[in-house]
């Protein structure tokens, strides 16, 4: 299949189920937002962040990107498992499937709608939280082509995600890209709530 590289926009082979996106027009949820080569393509993504509640103080999981770009990358540069919808594709069901492809894990339970946040690129993120728990050091990221190093020519293969981690909320915050840290507000005022 075709996967968009979250971090980086080079299509790739995949080897999950079933999943292409259109050159030109995409259609992202309900409708159209643009087209890829337009000034008024936006991006829309969805995604899943997962927390537990071990201890007293809630935990998140958070992935950080694969590739030389993010190697040494640690501040700002976590994110929750998140993708591009495909054509025609659920908020929801995108979510789950880039949680899959990401991780290596699908996961279970209730969705808890998070709302959605503009990235500093532009980017719409959709999020939900769910609660659950997996091994960090147990995942299993698809991967994707990028070309590397920039403008070379050159495509090298790297996984979207080269690790996972439980952060508390706190913990998370300096880590979290910062267009998303409004997910861990909303996660708290979700656990405030929840029975």
């Amino acid at each position: 299949m075709n996967e968009l590289c979250a971090h980086q926009c080079h299509l790739a082979a995949q080897t999950l189920e079933p999943h292409a996106l259109r050159q030109g027009n995409i259609a992202v949820g309900r409708g159209q937002l643009g087209s890829r080569k337009s000034k008024g393509f936006v991006k829309h993504s969805a995604g899943i962040l997962m927390f537990r509640l071990i201890g007293a103080e809630p935990m998140v999981l958070l992935v950080h990107p694969g590739g030389p770009f993010w190697r040494n990358k640690e501040s700002h540069s976590w994110s929750i498992p998140k993708g591009e919808f495909a054509d025609g594709e659920t908020a929801e069901a995108a979510a789950i499937r880039e949680f899959e492809e990401e991780t290596g894990c699908r996961p279970a339970g209730t969705l808890f709608p998070l709302g959605e946040a503009v990235q500093a690129g532009g980017k719409r993120v959709t999020a939900f939280a769910v609660e659950g728990d997996l091994d960090a050091a147990r995942i299993r990221s698809v991967t994707c082509e990028v070309e590397w190093p920039p403008k070379s020519g050159r495509l090298i293969r790297v996984p979207e995600v080269d690790r996972a981690a439980w952060f508390t909320l706190v913990g998370g915050g300096p880590r979290f890209i910062k267009g998303q840290t409004f997910f861990l507000d909303r996660l708290v005022e979700l656990l405030k709530n929840l029975p």
